[in-house]
């Protein structure tokens, strides 16, 4: 650390940006100012809340901290050399869930029940496949019996769609709870979408998008290159079906695929690319790392990304009512109020 020049003397710290200005517990974000570096090799204490958030980097006009676990929404400010900082608000995460395991986006019915999964690891038999979230906070056990379950869907009606990846099926489940085959044959079943006619998407992990017609006629929509991990698929504004895999790659693309099957490149330069989402403006959000900040980047129709969420490990990410979203870890779903408005295709 550098010690205090002489130009920074006598200065207090002011804060000019928060990049991003959502996090989760223990994400870390950026500040850009004036007078953030060290004094006399001590470095300044930035406070959210009543929290001191330890110091990652501090530079005079670039400091990165990481959020507290315990942290809240709440004004951040920076002590330096017995001056105060200007206060900007961060927002953070409040956790909703925990116990879960989650390896997709959850998944919200127009009454804003949550879904959430307990996949287990590959051929695991979990005590409970689904739980569900009721609006007034309280989480319930909700399916039992589907190994592996991995991608979530919705329709007008309430129902649940869970594809196993174990099975290469994609169920249904109404909203009692009663669980009934879908469609079979998926290979190895991740992310799941609808369209605007109320077809269905399927992701087969090893490369094929397959689309399910309201009359359950199954039709191969697309190929691409196989993933790692999971295929995530979101719908936007313009019709186009997005796509993201995983591959061992750490410079990974975003796919859009036309009405007609035909795919391109949205957007390529993300580390492990997954959740997936698109708000009503045509940005395209995806839980990934972007220039080696990890979180949930957001991609607009020309192109451009940045951080709107930091965090490790998030998996999921969805749009709820109201201007806020749930953002999914393998292990915690959390609520944060963004302030932007998510598209659905119905």
């Amino acid at each position: 650390m550098a010690p205090l020049l002489k130009s920074d003397a006598g200065h207090s710290p002011r804060i000019e940006s928060v990049q991003p200005n959502a996090a989760l517990p223990g994400g870390e974000v950026e500040i850009v100012g004036t007078n953030l570096g060290p004094v006399s090799f001590r470095r300044p204490v930035p406070m959210l809340g009543d929290l001191a958030a330890p110091v990652v980097l501090s530079r005079g006009k670039r400091m990165v901290l990481r959020v507290p676990e315990e942290a809240e929404t709440g004004k951040l400010r920076i002590l330096r050399n017995g001056a105060q900082s200007n206060a900007v608000e961060l927002k953070v995460g409040a956790q909703i869930a925990t116990g879960v395991h989650m390896v997709a986006n959850p998944a919200v019915d127009r009454q804003g029940n949550i879904y959430l999964t307990l996949s287990g690891s590959r051929g695991q038999e979990t005590p409970v496949s689904i739980f569900r979230v009721e609006r007034h906070g309280e989480m319930r056990p909700f399916v039992s019996g589907i190994m592996n379950a991995t991608g979530l869907a919705t329709d007008t009606e309430g129902n649940i769609y869970v594809s196993s990846r174990q099975e290469g099926t994609v169920y249904r489940v109404s909203p009692a709870g009663a669980t009934s085959v879908y469609a079979e044959g998926m290979g190895t079943a991740t992310g799941l979408a609808f369209d605007t006619e109320r077809n269905l998407y399927v992701g087969d992990r090893s490369g094929t998008i397959f689309k399910i017609a309201p009359d359950r006629q199954i039709f191969v929509f697309a190929t691409l290159e196989p993933s790692v991990a999971a295929y995530h698929l979101a719908f936007g504004i313009d019709g186009a079906l997005y796509v993201s895999g995983p591959t061992t790659s750490s410079f990974d693309n975003i796919y859009a695929i036309d009405r007609d099957g035909a795919t391109s490149v949205f957007y390529r330069g993300l580390g492990r690319p997954q959740g997936l989402a698109v708000d009503i403006a045509g940005s395209v959000y995806a839980a990934a790392s972007l220039n080696g900040r990890r979180g949930v980047v957001r991609i607009t129709q020309s192109g451009e990304a940045h951080l709107v969420v930091a965090g490790s490990g998030i998996v999921g990410f969805t749009f709820v009512p109201g201007g806020n979203a749930l953002v999914a870890t393998n292990t915690a779903v959390y609520h944060v109020a963004l302030g932007i408005e998510g598209w659905r295709a119905f």
